[in-house]
């Protein structure tokens, strides 16, 4: 007998996770589940979890599946879930925090060194029968500042692995504790001005929506380089594209936007000191088997804990 029914918001989950939920009933939304598509998901199979890989799930969800005890999200980003509304209905939410730090540090120090040597544009210009060994000129990494806004489990990967390249490492998050002695506490507005590279790896909050801005990116250093690998809208994409399109950004790396998946004709598109990758920084081979694990265990540990009281 099915202890319940598990809804995944995908359409496919690591073959390790389900082995964990074999006593559950699994129904997968698609890879681009919509509001009405899941309201319609909850009512008809009213799951006692839902694991969240794609899309949003708000109070409407919620209220369509009376069962439901439980949203961990298949990752560590849990914007996309209403935690408000999760609260009021007594619905907890959990996130495989961790699970996905390798692969998107990884994919933070891709992103950087693809900005500081200029990969992809020489890349190009190689393919085009072109030799500019005489004429061009990249950036050294090491001996320079990297600023990191948020020292989580992903902040503190990249910061190691920028440390390994001589680079000085200064970071600022409120929450941080116990921080290793190659990385450097500091303010916001220090780690802006001193910063000659900047990589985001914060969640995104109301309070922090849009803090790369035009303000702030007039505190930094002329040249400076952005990274993002966690949330588009901690940018404002608009100050992004004329601070790059005057060199006082040189270089932006970014694997997330403001709206995903990117519309066709969007501003960056074509801008030739934009590297940009489709939000996949925690897609690997070993973060999608780590991420499914770690939720499914979260949803098991609250279920579990939700059983023994009642």
């Amino acid at each position: 007998m099915s202890a319940g029914t598990i809804i995944v918001t995908g359409a496919d989950l690591a073959q390790q996770a389900l082995d964990l939920l074999k006593n559950f009933e699994v129904v997968y939304a698609g890879k681009t589940p919509t509001e009405d598509d899941m309201v319609a998901l909850a009512r008809q199979h009213d799951p006692v979890a839902i694991i969240v890989r794609y899309g949003k799930v708000g109070a409407a969800v919620m209220d369509a599946a009376p069962s439901l005890k439980v949203i961990s999200k298949h990752g560590s980003g849990t914007d996309t879930i209403d935690k408000v509304a999760a609260k009021a209905r007594g619905i907890e939410v959990v996130a495989a925090v961790g699970a996905n730090a390798a692969a998107v540090a990884e994919q933070a120090l891709a992103l950087l060194l693809a900005c500081a040597k200029s990969v992809v544009a020489l890349d190009a210009r190689m393919h085009a029968g072109h030799w500019d060994k005489a004429t061009h000129k990249s950036l050294e990494l090491g001996g320079r500042t990297v600023g990191l806004v948020g020292l989580g489990a992903i902040g503190l990967r990249f910061a190691k692995m920028a440390d390994a390249l001589g680079m000085r490492v200064i970071g600022f998050d409120p929450f941080a504790k116990n921080l290793p002695d190659y990385v450097q506490s500091v303010a916001l507005d220090t780690l802006w001005r001193e910063s000659d590279a900047i990589s985001l790896h914060c969640p995104l909050t109301d309070e922090n929506r849009g803090m790369l801005n035009a303000g702030t990116l007039a505190l930094c250093k002329r040249g400076v380089i952005v990274v993002n690998t966690a949330r588009g809208g901690l940018i404002d994409e608009a100050a992004l594209l004329q601070a790059v399109r005057s060199r006082h950004v040189m270089a932006a790396g970014l694997d997330s936007f403001a709206v995903e998946p990117m519309a066709p004709g969007h501003p960056f598109q074509g801008e030739p000191h934009f590297i940009l990758s489709p939000h996949i920084g925690g897609v690997t081979s070993d973060a999608y088997v780590n991420m499914g694990v770690g939720a499914a265990r979260n949803l098991l540990t609250v279920l579990e804990r939700a059983a023994a009281a009642a």
